[in-house]
């Protein structure tokens, strides 16, 4: 569908002012998601957390962190800038902030049970697991192979 309801949720929800019309009227939002069309095929682009993230490999100051949950986090304390980060993603899920020189990237809303971006989506398109659960239970459900 392409509605980009989830980078408006995004954005209001890192914005200062947690109210949509605030937030694109008065602030400088920034969405950590961005919808990528191609003629009638849409999908949402954000961090997908890898496993084992480049991003965290290239950056040089220890900025781009993964948790021990797996999420993969910015400490903007620690980010110089150098955007080695934005280089090395090759989903091009981290982006320079707008409003200063530092990394940007999906946080997965940590004040949220569900991502804004996952709540928003009026087609529920968006679907918020964590991946080693999920891959757990698409092993449970495959049948064995066999041969013959």
């Amino acid at each position: 569908m392409g509605c980009r309801l989830c980078e408006v949720a995004c954005a209001t929800e890192h914005s200062d002012f947690k109210d949509p019309l605030v937030a694109f009227l008065d602030g400088t939002p920034q969405s950590f998601t961005t919808v990528e069309l191609d003629r009638h095929i849409s999908f949402s682009l954000s961090c997908r957390h890898c496993d084992e993230p480049y991003c965290v490999e290239a950056c040089i100051t220890g900025a781009m962190h993964q948790e021990h949950d797996g999420r993969v986090l910015v400490y903007e304390e620690l980010c110089i800038g150098c955007f080695m980060c934005v280089a090395s993603c090759p989903w091009g899920a981290v982006n320079p902030r707008r409003t200063e020189k530092k990394a940007a990237k999906c946080d997965l809303c940590p004040d949220r049970e569900i991502p804004a971006c996952v709540a928003a989506c009026p087609n529920r398109a968006l679907v918020y697991d964590v991946a080693r659960e999920l891959t757990h239970r698409v092993e449970e459900e495959e049948e064995p192979f066999v041969e013959g």
